[in-house]
């Protein structure tokens, strides 16, 4: 006979499969910083967005803000350097855009890599597409970046996360 406390017991039905999680770091914000500007002296700041400062950032790159708190590294020439994130296909990539006092793009470097696959985009010829744009530009796949197969989502997201962070440089630049 079955006892009240035997069927409140949970039944675990087929096999145990252990979870993989991958995370490939490639490098640091500071090493980042001195990839994308050799010979430059930067300081950190973390800069607050303010709500109307998200909406703002979001009505011109047609990027949703995911955090109000900005990652910059600054040199006093004028030169910027954001530490951002953006959604892969499930895990987050964080990369870093570089960013002249001309306000164009002089590289991006990806700092770390969490998907199992789409990895392409750390190739220098993906990245370099990014070189010399700028807030006008549509940084949209199959426009003026193009795609890579089985990156997609990769491509798509960082396209989106570098054309956002123009936008914020915009907007910060004159609060610095």
């Amino acid at each position: 006979m079955w006892t009240k406390a035997a069927l409140s017991l949970p039944l675990v039905v087929g096999a145990i499969a252990p979870l993989e999680a991958y995370c490939e770091v490639y490098m640091s914000e500071l090493k980042a910083t001195a990839v994308l500007f050799p010979g430059f002296e930067f300081e950190k700041s973390i800069s607050t967005l303010s709500a109307e400062d998200q909406n703002t950032i979001k009505n011109f790159s047609g990027e949703k803000v995911r955090s109000k708190l900005a990652t910059i590294w600054r040199a006093a020439s004028g030169e910027w350097v954001f530490i951002d994130r953006v959604l892969g296909k499930h895990e987050y990539i964080t990369y870093a855009v570089g960013i002249g006092h001309d306000g164009k793009v002089k590289g991006i470097e990806i700092l770390e890599y969490r998907e199992s696959y789409g990895h392409q985009v750390r190739a220098e010829k993906w990245r370099a597409q990014f070189v010399g744009k700028d807030k006008t530009a549509p940084l949209t796949l199959d426009q003026d970046i193009k795609n890579i197969s089985g990156a997609t989502l990769s491509s798509a997201h960082i396209s989106g996360g570098v054309r956002r962070v123009l936008h914020t440089y915009e907007l910060l630049k004159h609060r610095a």
